[in-house]
């Protein structure tokens, strides 16, 4: 693995006017890692991906520091953090009027200069990341007609094209089926496990089981704070689960991972 220092974040705040977004937020993420963030909606999962990636906004009140190996990110110029730093947001309504290629071949703009025209080495790139992604057949077709999980497969190659160290993703397999939510977690884990310069990955997810099953670490968040960091194992219990989500669960750890069930007919508010 690298040596470089990984990402780490130092007393993170953020709010809105009186509405605070996040509260003191403390970690260190090794390099070559995958942290899921999980916690219920409006938990502050997407405010801490965007903190992250110093894409928060003018309009927001924020504090703290986001070092990503060892630099400050808001002290990284923006051209440059474009090649260190990849970010992949929810899916919403596309405005693209281009070709799933062309909107692929985006992610090569910070590593080319202005006016840069497209050769073969560029297509043999970008048609390599739409393999990756199961979309090399739809590499012609108009972007706005693919089906939302297409889409999302897309948005991730042109982040994976990017060819940055540290890319952050906000519900990245919302909108896929099983087979590719499966396919793309274990391609995100199979990219930080790369030898010398494995990517690091920071996600929110919904799917605890998912998390459990393709993250390193995990941080738990709710009312914009951090509850809990560490290991799925770690992580992962009754108490806390129920605490955050409102319902009765039943933990399984084993050999072969974690397995968290949630009791729907419990379905209470719990204070936190």
């Amino acid at each position: 693995m690298t040596s470089l220092p990984g990402l780490t974040a130092e007393q993170l705040s953020l709010s809105a006017g009186p509405t605070r977004l996040l509260s003191d937020i403390s970690f260190h993420l090794p390099p070559g890692q995958v942290l899921g963030v999980l916690g219920p909606n409006g938990a502050g999962k997407t405010s801490l991906l965007q903190q992250i990636a110093g894409t928060s906004g003018n309009r927001l009140k924020s504090s703290g520091t986001i070092y990503w190996q060892g630099e400050a990110v808001q002290q990284i110029p923006l051209h440059e953090r474009a090649r260190r730093i990849a970010q992949v947001d929810q899916l919403h309504d596309s405005v693209f009027a281009l070709t799933l290629f062309q909107v692929v071949r985006m992610g090569l703009i910070p590593h080319q200069p202005l006016f840069a025209l497209p050769n073969s080495q560029d297509d043999h790139q970008v048609m390599s990341v739409l393999q990756q992604v199961g979309l090399q057949e739809k590499a012609r077709q108009e972007f706005a007609t693919l089906s939302g999980g297409e889409q999302q497969r897309g948005l991730i190659a042109r982040a994976l094209l990017q060819r940055a160290g540290l890319l952050l993703l906000d519900e990245p397999v919302n909108h896929l089926d099983v087979y590719y939510q499966h396919s793309i977690l274990a391609l995100l884990k199979s990219l930080s496990r790369r030898p010398d310069d494995g990517l690091t990955v920071v996600m929110s997810l919904h799917d605890i089981n998912l998390a459990a099953a393709y993250c390193d670490q995990l941080a738990i968040v709710a009312g914009g704070r951090l509850l809990a960091f560490g290991q799925p194992a770690e992580v992962l219990t009754a108490e806390l689960l129920e605490r955050v989500f409102g319902l009765t669960c039943i933990v399984n750890h084993t050999e072969h991972g974690t397995r968290v069930d949630f009791c729907p007919s419990t379905a209470e508010v719990i204070q936190l």
